[in-house]
């Protein structure tokens, strides 16, 4: 028990010195689970900004010539995750953007570091049920392609959820419009 609280005390240590970070300087990354809105909401929030924006799916796409459910078909999770390290670290390099990630980027331990370090991470968090009605609306998602997606889709929730409660700031994706998400992520940020 005390090492856990020693563990949880040097990462709030570590986020208030992250939080620090300024964000009008540093680029902006946008972690959470699939259906959080990372990639709609990205655009708009880089577009406000007036800064580019990418998406590391998108990304990895372009590197792999592949589409992201050919990747997991074709080569499986293991190397898709390989791929999507690689892809991030690189986007980390360059000047300050918005930048939105795959569900699963967060979990790499190496990739949150990197973001952790070169960025301002903000988790956008949304219940199971806005969520679902989010994937359900678009296909192509093969965690999803399992019997009794939905169960899926919650257990993904709750197994992520504590590492994307690492991120510097959180802010609540409800459905409505775009705009009040980003509006929310420029609250919490300050920008």
């Amino acid at each position: 028990m005390t090492h856990g609280l020693s563990i949880e005390n040097d990462q709030k240590a570590a986020n208030v010195q992250l939080s620090a970070k300024e964000p009008q300087k540093h680029t902006i990354v946008l972690v959470g689970i699939m259906g959080a809105g990372k990639s709609s909401v990205g655009r708009r929030l880089a577009q406000e900004l007036e800064i580019p924006f990418h998406d590391s799916d998108d990304e990895i796409e372009k590197a792999a010539s592949m589409t992201i459910p050919e990747i997991f078909e074709t080569h499986g999770e293991e190397e898709f995750r390989r791929v999507e390290a690689r892809v991030i670290e690189r986007l980390l390099e360059e000047p300050r953007m918005v930048l939105a990630t795959g569900g699963g980027a967060y979990m790499n331990e190496a990739t949150r570091a990197l973001m952790q370090k070169h960025a301002v991470t903000v988790w956008l968090k949304a219940d199971l049920e806005t969520l679902w009605r989010r994937v359900n609306k678009k296909g192509g998602r093969p965690l999803l392609k399992k019997e009794n997606p939905k169960k899926v889709l919650s257990d993904l929730l709750d197994q992520r959820e504590p590492v994307y409660a690492l991120a510097d700031y959180e802010v609540v994706s409800e459905d409505g419009p775009h705009k009040q998400t980003v509006d929310a992520i420029r609250a919490a940020l300050n920008i």
